[in-house]
This record gives structure tokens, C-alpha cells and sequence, in this order.
């Protein structure tokens, strides 16, 4: 799977749990007859939304996608596409979160209400990530892949070879 859509699809699936999991702290704070419940919980996912955003403003990669990059294998083939897998290997703790904390919510809506807020921070933060190494890759003429792996083991990614972008400099020459 291209690193660039598994992160594009990391952050569609945590602004999808935090929508799920906020309905689901809607509800249970309507049956428990606990309004104060879901005051606190828009407060918290407001002051997740600003945290979010402040963290997510750059355009650079932040220092762990780097790492992962510069660590990438160079590899001359493009590996088997297993989007699924690499999803659920990689994504498997949102997946584990969004059940127990939508399971939790109908008894006590409070715990997925913390669980959407971390959700709203986590989609925010990451929101520009994509277009970062996006840019890598057009500037560096590569493609990052990541590797199926154990979902317990760290994430390692592959480096194929792709296209070099052409951008002509001021004077007409190429870079």
C-alpha cells in the first residue's frame, strides 16, 4: 500500500471514529439524563480541535514519519498491494478503541467522549502528512510503500523508484 493513501486513509478513519464515537456520546448522555455530561464533552472536543490544529499546521514531515522515510529499504520491484492488511496491521488499536469505547458509551458516555476528542486531535495532527511526503517523493523521483507486517512490529517502509519531477528554474533551466 503507498504510504501517502495509507495516511490519507489514517485520518479519514479517526475523523470517522470521532463522528461515530461523538454519536454515540450523544446518546448515551440523552438516556442517562446526564446533560452536563455532553457540555463537558463538546468543551473537550473543542479544546481537541484547537490542539489538533496548532499541532497539524506545519507542511514539513514531523520527526517520526522522517525516520520512517529516511529509513525506507530501496527496493527495485513494486511489493504485492494488500491495502486491507496493512490497514487493519497498522490500525488495529483505533479499531480495538472505537469498539470498547462505542460498547462502553451506552453506560457510561463519558469514556467516548475522552475517546472522541483524542480521535479529533489524532486526524487533525496528521491532516497534512500526506502532502509532505507527497512532495518527497515528486521531488525525490520515488514512491514509499509500506511493508505487510506483524501488527506488533514497528512499521518499515519500502522506496521504489518513480518519477523525478521537472521544475524549471527562473532562468529556464532545469533543477
Amino acid at each position: 500500500m503507498s504510504f501517502v493513501d495509507f495516511l490519507r486513509t489514517t485520518v479519514l478513519l479517526c475523523a470517522g471514529t470521532a463522528t461515530v464515537l461523538a454519536a454515540v456520546t450523544v446518546i448515551g448522555a440523552g438516556e442517562t439524563g446526564g446533560p452536563d455530561i455532553a457540555l463537558l464533552a463538546f468543551g473537550w472536543w473543542a479544546a481537541a480541535t484547537v490542539l489538533g490544529a496548532v499541532i497539524g499546521r506545519r507542511n514539513q514531515t514531523s520527526p517520526p514519519i522522517a525516520r520512517l522515510l529516511g529509513g525506507a529499504r530501496a527496493v527495485s520491484t513494486m511489493p504485492e498491494q494488500k491495502s486491507t492488511r496493512v490497514i487493519l496491521n497498522r490500525l488495529w488499536p483505533l479499531l480495538a478503541v472505537t469498539l470498547v469505547a462505542g460498547a462502553a458509551g451506552f453506560f457510561a458516555p463519558q469514556i467516548p467522549g475522552i475517546a472522541t476528542g483524542f480521535a479529533i486531535i489524532w486526524a487533525l495532527a496528521w491532516r497534512r502528512q500526506d502532502a509532505a511526503v507527497l512532495a518527497i517523493e515528486q521531488r525525490d523521483g520515488a514512491r514509499f510503500h509500506v511493508e505487510p507486517t506483524s501488527p506488533f512490529k514497528p512499521m518499515s517502509l519500502t522506496r521504489t523508484p518513480g518519477f523525478k519531477a521537472y521544475i524549471p528554474q527562473g532562468d529556464g533551466q532545469a533543477a
